[in-house]
């Protein structure tokens, strides 16, 4: 059958609450053109981002109220431990409230200046907790992932040649980490093959580098994997992911997103040395190794979530939600990242407005029409996020200029998705009006977060 079907029934909602083009034209001007500063209240459809957003299950919600919370060895981290080790096979697991905790803790022991961290592609916060300690992230993306209209099945991959050509020039003393994002978040959701990983792996292995796997996706990433890969249709979404960390030496999480969890996040690793560092430094920044800066009934949460993402019920519903919206806008000839990504649709910001220079920000041009349009909030992967200046100041633009609309699980129906492709063809159609910004503040890390902008004036 062609029609989606949510595997679940709605048991509680919230109101949604509708702004005036003109109230939204006040509010995205207050918020200096950047969609994190507007509140919540004054957005419709919020696909800002996927994490932490999700609409949590009746079981979870009654782990919450069982949640123990005693200070050290509660009974909720056990369920938690036991889950994650389940998927991940790994023996020391480390909870931390949210994923970039768990990227803080690793890559301050490992990181440093002089050292590489290499990746398919980093994403935000993980590029600024590597550049933190001194040391610099490397993005190693095959070429079929730098090019959104192409269509392939594991644009998410690393380029293995890339790889082997990196470890050659820089010297493998030199790279402490190799860490595979799945989904390749940055690079438009893009899922990575178990050809892939085991490959990386082994160059790894042979230069003595480490390699984690960065897994918030990992679901996903192996339902993909199911579906595309030769060798894998008859293996259930479980014992797919269980292979995948059987590759690597350990992995971060943020529960945040394939957990369902609202908060939350862990590492977990195989070298009791590593691992013992990391809990010396959890207890001065996180709290005690059995809580780790989460109560009882989030350890619970993440603990039931961590079971349910494997379903491949919701999970075939979750690929095919994405590939509808990317269809939708596809057919009417917006320019998306093709194939549809895992957990959001990508616009191609650079191909819908070519009109308007990288040094002017079209991705976040874009981001802020669609508010304008239909209170849709999504963000710009692109120059705003990952551009940098070189010695004369001038923009080192990113790879891609792209706008993410990440859908939060288990939150939205299809009516509303519906409604978020008409505001999406409704701004393509009148595309060529749209003008550029111009930053006039921004932070020294991160700064699409805070960052002001105006309209570009020439």
């Amino acid at each position: 059958m062609a029609v989606i079907i949510e595997p679940f029934r709605i048991k509680s909602v919230e109101p949604l609450f509708v702004k005036t083009p003109e109230e939204r034209k006040q509010i995205l001007k207050e918020a200096h053109y950047n969609p994190f500063l507007i509140p919540a209240r004054d957005v419709l459809i919020d696909l800002l981002t996927d994490s932490g957003t999700s609409a949590m299950s009746a079981a979870q919600w009654a782990g919450v109220m069982s949640g123990d919370e005693s200070y050290a060895g509660s009974e909720s981290f056990f369920h938690f431990e036991a889950a994650v080790k389940e998927i991940v096979g790994m023996p020391f697991i480390i909870p931390t409230h949210q994923g970039r905790a768990a990227e803080k803790i690793l890559f301050s022991i490992i990181g440093g200046k002089g050292k590489y961290i290499l990746s398919n592609t980093l994403f935000d916060t993980t590029r600024a907790n590597i550049e933190y300690t001194g040391a610099e992230g490397v993005d190693l993306l095959c070429n079929e992932g730098m090019d959104p209209a192409l269509i392939a099945p594991f644009k998410g991959n690393m380029d293995i040649k890339k790889l082997e050509d990196f470890i050659a020039k820089t010297g493998a003393q030199n790279i402490p980490l190799c860490i595979v994002t799945v989904t390749n978040n940055s690079g438009g959701g893009q899922p990575v093959s178990m050809d892939n990983i085991k490959k990386v792996k082994d160059v790894c292995h042979r230069h003595g580098i480490l390699f984690y796997l960065d897994a918030c996706r990992f679901a996903e990433n192996c339902y993909f994997i199911q579906k595309r890969e030769p060798g894998y249709a008859n293996k259930s979404v479980l014992k797919i992911a269980q292979e995948m960390f059987s590759y690597a030496d350990g992995c971060t999480m943020s529960a945040k997103k394939d957990a369902f969890a609202n908060i939350g996040g862990f590492l977990a690793m195989h070298n009791p040395e590593l691992a013992q560092q990391c809990r010396n430094l959890l207890v001065i920044t996180e709290g005690f190794p059995t809580y780790g800066g989460l109560a009882g009934r989030d350890l619970e949460a993440i603990a039931i979530g961590l079971k349910e993402v494997v379903d491949e019920n919701y999970l075939q519903y979750r690929i095919r939600s994405i590939e509808y919206l990317a269809e939708k806008l596809t057919a009417a000839g917006v320019p998306v990242m093709q194939p549809a990504g895992g957990h959001a649709v990508y616009l191609d910001a650079k191909a819908m407005l070519p009109h308007i220079p990288v040094n002017q920000y079209p991705g976040q041009a874009l981001v802020a029409e669609l508010y304008l349009q239909g209170g849709v909030r999504g963000v710009e992967i692109g120059s705003l996020m990952f551009g940098k200046y070189d010695a004369n100041m001038n923009l080192i633009p990113a790879m891609m200029e792209l706008v993410r609309l990440a859908i939060p699980r288990r939150v939205y129906t299809q009516s509303h998705i519906d409604y978020v492709a008409e505001v999406i063809i409704e701004v393509y159609n009148k595309r060529d009006k749209i003008k550029g910004l111009e930053i006039t503040y921004e932070s020294l890390a991160l700064r699409h977060f805070t960052a002001h902008l105006k309209p570009f004036e020439e």
